[in-house]
């Protein structure tokens, strides 16, 4: 196995893929209508488009997990209706999807299994994903079960599955989302390989740049159609967005940040050891975040981000109460509902499974998290006028595209849910937000309305810590940014002191020594007092 596909040529250099007239109708909604659409031999084609425009919807249906409404699609010259996932691989079509498609209780190993054909001896089959992992910079460990990974490690478990199926046509949705710029960089030297080796390739991506970079051609979709197409390396970011909104792309507006507000937020000397052989340790973190203040932190995924996130949220418990203080409280053994009582509002980095239940309703969904804050409850009874109210109350004030609150989160775009999540948790006025990933697999509109609405909860008052991998994110939206790695976090800085590179820097665990000398803030305790 050298981890390189062997793709080959199409007869008489015909297009790979053809779409021609492809629409989707689901109940009222037009997903796709009308798409023509063409990648050949050893192209890189972009898809671009907004939340909800239909993107998603396309590539299901050229994968197999979804059938067209109407239209035809060609395969290297021949028409075809594609049955189901498993006879698009036997084409030579993989696809990394942009919502995990892993099952949680197995390993690593366990799922590439499942999407390779016969029945691959699990022992081979594991050196053949380390070998490429490491081939391609992608690294992950094949015996961990996929419950215990982070979503940028899940990431590379999904692209290096479809590494080894030898696609010949490769559909990539979001690929980037959760990656480090020096993974995307890694992934793209990939992708060029894979090119140049004859393997086509539809990518989609609202990280513009990347688009820009990346592909030769692209296709824009408005509203399920195809309203244009263009060049990447001929346009702008800021031409791709107006193709993609009709509008030039909206900046953020900065107010003041205070940084000497009340303490809402205090881990001191916060260490846990991790249940999972293969988690991350926390060890000895110390962090302050104040009313009207931004504080973000960084880090290669996998280095304890998700291990913190439980620590914080209260869906891992301590065995003492003092390492996590919100709103002055020792919350350390408090269980989540309970720091949300305190004013703690939480976004995780799993939109399906952790932000929302897959199956039920938006209103459904809002009950998960405001019931109590948002009188939902009454006399034990829940009072379900008010959940579809304050679910309606979200979906307008944050723009989500959907059939309204009895829709199901399932039936959302990406994009479009997450922004549901974050006006769920910010509709509730918490004093306390924690956001993990706040614009994962989010467009470029959608993205700046998200971090515009995190700005403005700061400056009314809100303490808001932000987790993510997206450096221009953090850089864009924090005033002070630190660094975790491998279970310990840096010194925080302004944001305005910094740099992108002096980040990348610390990622790896190598801040300046001096830094490493850090105590604890005054006042904390260092032992386990009335714990």
């Amino acid at each position: 196995m050298t981890g390189r596909p062997t793709h080959g040529k199409t007869p008489d250099g015909t297009p790979r893929l053809v779409l021609k007239g492809i629409g989707k109708v689901y109940p009222g909604v037009v997903a796709n209508e009308a798409v023509d659409l063409e990648v050949r031999p050893g192209e890189i084609r972009a898809v671009l488009g907004e939340n909800g425009a239909g993107k998603s919807t396309l590539m299901k249906i050229i994968y197999g997990v979804t059938r067209p409404s109407a239209g035809q699609m060609l395969w290297e010259g021949k028409a075809v209706h594609v049955e189901n996932p498993a006879h698009a691989r036997s084409l030579g079509i993989g696809m990394v999807f942009q919502h995990f498609s892993l099952f949680e209780t197995l390993t690593v190993v366990e799922n590439v299994a499942l999407a390779l054909p016969g029945a691959p001896a699990l022992d081979e089959l594991a050196q053949r994903i380390t070998e490429v992992s490491e081939r391609y910079g992608l690294p992950v460990d094949p015996r961990r079960h996929i419950h215990a990974l982070s979503v940028g490690e899940r990431q590379r478990v999904e692209i290096i599955r479809c590494l080894l199926q030898n696609p010949r046509l490769l559909i990539m949705d979001e690929p980037t989302s959760v990656l480090t710029p020096q993974a995307v960089r890694k992934l793209f030297e990939t992708l060029r390989q894979l090119a140049a080796e004859g393997c086509s390739i539809l990518y989609i991506s609202h990280k513009l740049d990347e688009i820009q970079e990346l592909c030769h051609t692209a296709t824009v979709l408005r509203g399920g159609k195809v309203t244009g197409e263009c060049i990447p390396a001929q346009e702008t970011p800021q031409s791709m967005a107006r193709l993609m909104i009709g509008k030039d792309l909206p900046h953020c507006v900065h107010g003041s940040a205070r940084g000497d507000g009340e303490l809402r937020l205090r881990l001191a000397g916060l260490s846990h050891a991790c249940e999972d052989p293969f988690g991350t340790d926390l060890k000895d973190i110390h962090l302050d975040v104040r009313a009207g203040e931004i504080v973000g932190i960084a880090g290669v995924s996998g280095n304890g981000q998700q291990e913190l996130l439980r620590a914080i949220s209260g869906e891992e418990t301590l065995a003492v109460k003092f390492p996590v203080q919100i709103c002055g409280v020792e919350a350390g053994r408090l269980k989540p509902a309970a720091r949300r009582r305190l004013g703690l509002a939480f976004v995780p980095e799993e939109r399906l499974g952790r932000g929302a239940v897959p199956g039920m309703s938006l209103a459904d969904n809002a009950l998960l998290t405001a019931a109590r804050g948002q009188d939902m409850l009454a006399g034990g009874f829940v009072r379900f006028g008010r959940a579809h109210a304050f679910a309606q109350r979200c979906i307008e004030a944050f723009k989500v595209k959907c059939n309204g609150p009895a829709a199901a989160a399932k039936s959302l775009s990406g994009g479009n849910l997450q922004k549901f999540i974050v006006g769920r948790e910010i509709l509730q006025a918490p004093r306390l937000l924690v956001c993990a990933q706040p614009t994962w697999g989010v467009d470029v509109g959608a993205a700046t309305f998200i971090r515009q609405a995190l700005i403005d909860l700061r400056d009314r008052g809100c303490a808001v810590l932000v987790i993510s991998e997206e450096l221009d994110e953090l850089f864009e939206v924090c005033d002070r940014i630190a660094v975790i790695a491998k279970g310990r976090l840096s010194p925080t800085r302004p944001a305005a002191q910094t740099s992108v590179e002096d980040i990348g820097v610390w990622m790896s665990g190598m801040w300046p020594a001096a830094d490493l000398e850090h105590q604890p803030p005054a006042g904390t305790p260092t032992e386990p007092a009335n714990a």
